[in-house]
């Protein structure tokens, strides 16, 4: 915020060419109006209900909560929603499977993160998914967890899924324990169990960080089918390079609506997908004007819209 004294025309009611000295003005931005106040007493500033210069992201976002919207009530109605195949998620039976096979348990880390990320909420999703799997195959899961809510949560979880597939009595709430909240205790307990037990099948789904690699070499050294997921960037090429399935970045968050097939998170996905195309047909527009702008010269429309575009639509 600057203090500012304007000239004489940018203030109303005063005479033309009269400086008014006893007058400060605040400014809070270039197109901010001008709060006056005499010297001396504090500035006085207004509260609007509504900025006219952000009217066009009030639009912007009218557009895309009417898609979800649009695409949930579709979805409601019958509508079938594509979604493209996911190999990380179909591979689910084919790993548990596997594990059923060879006598030998399913190991799920959650990650290290505790119940308010949303990452850790995903994986919770998908373990859902992979319980109700191993319980109809009758195998066994273990979800050892570095924090003592996402244990709690993963019982529940894992609880539901085994009523769900009729095989509660087969349900073993000791196998899914809290570890310790350290990084490298947690990854050091988890590499010994796996050298050990040789799990079958590993899942690794939640937030990681450098123990992404230790894990993922640790379950490749021991012959197990991997499925990884992770919106963390900075660890995905670990994943990839040594992991059999990867969820890339957002296709850990649509796995939800995918595994569960409901309206209402295939709606909304698909409502998601409508404003991602929205923005980037922006994107595509602005790109050619500011393009074309740049060869017919600064006073041409092209130009003209693509300052308008930047300067007031996606200020």
């Amino acid at each position: 915020m600057t203090v500012v004294h304007p000239p004489s025309s940018a203030v109303p009611g005063l005479l033309a060419g009269a400086d008014p000295p006893f007058l400060s003005c605040l400014a809070w931005d270039a197109g901010a109006p001008w709060l006056l106040a005499a010297a001396g007493e504090a500035p006085k500033p207004f509260l609007g209900f509504l900025d006219p210069g952000r009217l066009w992201l009030l639009l912007l976002l009218a557009i895309v909560c009417a898609g979800v919207v649009a695409c949930i009530g579709l979805a409601r109605s019958g509508r079938p929603m594509k979604v493209r195949r996911m190999p990380a998620l179909d591979a689910v039976d084919e790993a548990v499977g596997r594990a059923t096979e060879m006598g030998r348990s399913v190991l799920f880390v959650p990650g290290l993160m505790d119940m308010n990320d949303i990452e850790t909420i995903a994986g919770l999703t998908v373990l859902g998914r992979v319980s109700r799997t191993v319980a109809e195959y009758d195998a066994q899961v273990e979800v050892p967890t570095a924090r003592s809510l996402v244990m709690t949560a993963a019982r529940e979880t894992v609880e539901a899924a085994y009523l769900a597939a009729g095989r509660s009595d087969s349900f073993n709430p000791d196998l899914i324990y809290y570890v310790t909240d350290e990084q490298f205790g947690y990854v050091a307990y988890l590499t010994g169990m796996m050298s050990r037990q040789k799990p079958a099948a590993c899942f690794y789904l939640g937030k990681f960080f450098a123990e992404s690699l230790i894990l993922a070499e640790t379950g490749n050294a021991i012959g197990a089918i991997q499925i990884a997921g992770t919106a963390e960037v900075s660890q995905l090429p670990f994943f990839v390079a040594a992991c059999d399935y990867t969820l890339i970045g957002e296709e850990f968050f649509a796995a939800s609506a995918y595994l569960s097939g409901e309206p209402d998170q295939l709606g909304s996905l698909k409502g998601q997908d409508v404003g991602k195309l929205f923005a980037a047909s922006i994107l595509v527009v602005g790109t050619a004007l500011v393009t074309v702008g740049s060869i017919l010269g600064p006073e041409s429309a092209p130009a003209k819209a693509a300052a308008y575009l930047v300067g007031e639509i996606l200020r």
